[in-house]
């Protein structure tokens, strides 16, 4: 299993995504992600309780070696997440993200960095409390890595949700724009653990200059990529040639935004937000804007089921302990609480002058799914004592957001919007 070449793993990958996707539609009946994540879930139990019962079988070691040989973190903060973030920022409107800027900007701002400071508060209380140490520093990575919404999961279930466009911008805004910064603030505060651990340390001015660097630049790279896109799209009318223009825009623009240390994320939403509206009005005939819907339509299918099958099945890799699975259900309830503060507090605030539609707190609170980008981050971290516990942590959060949360949302929408 260890020999095994990159195309037969990917075709392995690719042939569990359709197993798994056909048993869900014919039979589960539940949303594609959720559906896929679930059937992995069970299959992983499944593989790890006939390790136990024969352990000669070795089942569980040839799992986990293969694994191991996928770089989820490179797979997905390198690679699938320039696509799908593309693919989610094209059909977002501009107008309407615009029109609520201030609630969808704190959000992904003002928000991300109160839940960061609140779930590495309280992690840092309850590691303690369980018999674990953890220091403050590595806690606020923890609530760093897991506290952005991931786009991916949101858009996915929103698919299957009617809410208020009013309420389905601000979700799909927040979502996009909040992975950008979190992974931002997820870089800083790992420099400062490490500056703390006896690593180089890292200055206020420094964290300020990394901040506007990633964050601005990568809004500046995505403006600049995205129009030079339009342009040339605008100038032509071949619909095949077009769609490539676009695949070149994000693959382009990500290699770039890691060459030149800027956030790649928030370049790709922002280009993508570029050819979503005025480039498809402006840049595209009817032909075209068909085929490049079609086209990223089938790449954010794809992408979203082998994402959600690695999901499910890297609960194998964890490593977990009675005091590791305390802290594991712990975290479930703080991450929540911390993201109905953080979400409540700017909505009450700004409130004050403006009204949101009925249900906004409940809805993005209990909406704000997490997803691959807090395992990715998890799975990214040095080698330090805490990483099996932070990556424990962080899979417990995930999978029930994912699967509990995202079965629910509907039913929290119709109870608090009346729909």
């Amino acid at each position: 299993m260890t020999d095994i070449s990159l195309f037969n793993l990917a075709a392995i990958v690719l042939a569990l995504a359709a197993a798994f996707g056909y048993v869900n539609h014919r039979w589960m009946k539940l949303p594609r992600s959720i559906g896929v994540v679930v059937i992995a879930l069970f299959a992983s139990l499944a593989v790890i309780g006939l390790d136990a019962a024969v352990p000669a079988l070795g089942f569980r070691d040839a799992l986990r070696g293969t694994l191991e040989r996928i770089d989820f973190h490179e797979v997905l903060m390198k690679g699938m997440l320039s696509f799908l973030l593309f693919a989610g920022a094209l059909h977002v409107d501009l107008g309407g993200l615009l029109s609520r800027k201030w609630a969808i900007g704190t959000l992904a701002t003002v928000g991300v960095l109160m839940s960061t400071a609140i779930i590495g508060t309280v992690m840092y209380f309850v590691v303690g409390l369980f018999g674990l140490d953890i220091p403050l520093a590595w806690c606020l990575v923890f609530g760093a890595l897991i506290s952005p919404t991931d786009p991916v999961a949101v858009l996915g279930i929103l698919k299957t949700v009617t809410v208020p466009k009013s309420l389905e911008v601000k979700i799909a805004g927040e979502s996009l724009f909040n992975d950008g910064v979190g992974i931002v603030v997820f870089t800083i505060l790992v420099a400062i653990a490490l500056g703390a651990a006896g690593g180089e340390p890292i200055t206020a001015a420094g964290v300020a200059k990394l901040f506007v660097m990633e964050a601005f630049g990568g809004a500046l790279l995505g403006l600049v990529g995205g129009y030079v896109a339009f342009a040339a799209m605008r100038s032509i009318d071949e619909h095949n040639l077009e769609v490539l223009i676009t695949l070149a825009l994000v693959m382009g623009t990500y290699a770039i935004a890691f060459a030149i240390h800027v956030s790649g994320p928030i370049a790709v939403v922002i280009a993508g937000l570029l050819i979503g509206n005025p480039g498809t009005h402006l840049a595209m005939s009817e032909t075209t804007r068909d085929h490049v819907y079609k086209f990223w339509s089938l790449i954010d299918e794809i992408l979203n089921a082998v994402l959600f099958l690695i999901i499910g099945f890297e609960v194998i890799a964890l490593a977990i302990t009675g005091q590791i699975a305390l802290v594991m259900a712990a975290a479930v309830p703080v991450v929540l609480a911390a993201r109905f503060i953080s979400v409540a507090t700017p909505l009450t605030v700004l409130g004050l002058r403006r009204t949101f539609t009925k249900g906004a707190i409940p809805v993005l609170t209990w909406g704000g799914l997490r997803g691959g980008i807090s395992v990715a981050l998890a799975l990214s971290l040095p080698n330090i004592a805490a990483k099996d516990t932070i990556l424990a942590m962080t899979y417990a959060v995930v999978i029930f957001s994912i699967v509990v949360q995202g079965l629910t949302v509907k039913t929290v929408v119709r109870l608090t919007v009346g729909r």
